[in-house]
């Protein structure tokens, strides 16, 4: 099954609908988020981790109305798209080293919640964690900048099939950008559950960071493994003679784990709930 990828236009209906559909949601839960940081009087560590976390989600979401346009309209494949490509993943991969740290952060604090109290630079280290984070990814960008050129993209937002991502690159990202965060938030997250299990303590609190803990994980799981398991899939797939002759099924798998990674930017209000209920309680 094969489908035509001349250069004209292919609308994908069903690509922009979904998108939209994160879209609009996503831009009032951010709104809505964003006010209750601004009228914070006093900002935590968690609180750092958070907005960066919610700035990664946002920049994302401010740009899928690029993604929902070209869907319908198709944007030349120009300097614009390698940008906006490289934009794209960029947010992703900040949502998940912010929700690593996050996840670092919270099995300090309930490990060792003596030294997580007296440490007196709790603010100053979030910071400098977020710092590196977005210094990180940009170093990546800039090093790895003709991976996503124009000349090596099929459309707007994929790759060429005759054009596979550098194998360095390649595992550059699955190592560093999935594989370890997720070793990392299962460790801390079944050691936060497991420690917290222990306590004699039935308090609704402790019900609730469970919960949260547990969502987050399952959320990680569901939206960041599809995506990058096609990244192995798209690589070991063998380039046709002809590379525009696509299967349908392999296209529509990239476009559907796109997507569903991309759902991790409104899932990521369950972090939000938190600070907003706290916020708006005092309204």
């Amino acid at each position: 099954m094969c489908m035509n990828t001349t250069s004209e236009c292919r609308v994908d209906t069903l690509q922009g609908m979904g998108f939209a559909f994160l879209f609009f949601p996503g831009i009032l839960l951010h709104i809505a988020a964003f006010c209750a940081f601004s009228k914070l009087g006093s900002w935590t560590d968690t609180h750092i981790y958070m907005f960066n976390l919610a700035l990664a989600d946002s920049i994302l979401i401010v740009f899928l109305p690029f993604r929902i346009y070209d869907a319908f309209r198709c944007i030349p494949k120009n300097l614009l798209c390698t940008f906006l490509f490289n934009l794209h993943f960029l947010n992703m991969y900040a949502s998940i080293l912010t929700i690593t740290a996050i996840s670092v952060h919270r099995y300090l604090a309930v490990r060792f919640p003596i030294h997580a109290r007296v440490w007196r630079r709790k603010k100053e280290t979030a910071g400098a964690v977020c710092l590196i984070i977005w210094g990180l990814l940009i170093t990546v960008c800039v090093v790895f900048r003709e991976e996503n050129m124009p000349d090596k993209l099929w459309t707007c937002y994929e790759r060429r099939k005759d054009e596979p991502l550098h194998l360095g690159f390649m595992l550059l990202l699955l190592l560093a950008g999935f594989l370890l965060p997720l070793f990392i938030i299962v460790f801390c997250s079944s050691q936060i559950i497991y420690t917290l299990l222990k306590l004699n303590d039935e308090t609704q609190e402790r019900k609730g960071i469970i919960g949260i803990v547990t969502a987050n994980l399952v959320i990680f799981v569901l939206c960041f493994t599809p995506i990058n398991v096609g990244y192995i899939v798209n690589y070991l797939n063998e380039v046709p003679e002809d590379w525009q002759c696509k299967s349908v099924l392999a296209h529509q798998y990239l476009m559907v784990s796109e997507w569903i990674a991309s759902t991790n930017c409104c899932f990521d209000s369950i972090s939000y709930y938190f600070l907003l209920k706290h916020f708006y309680s005092k309204q």
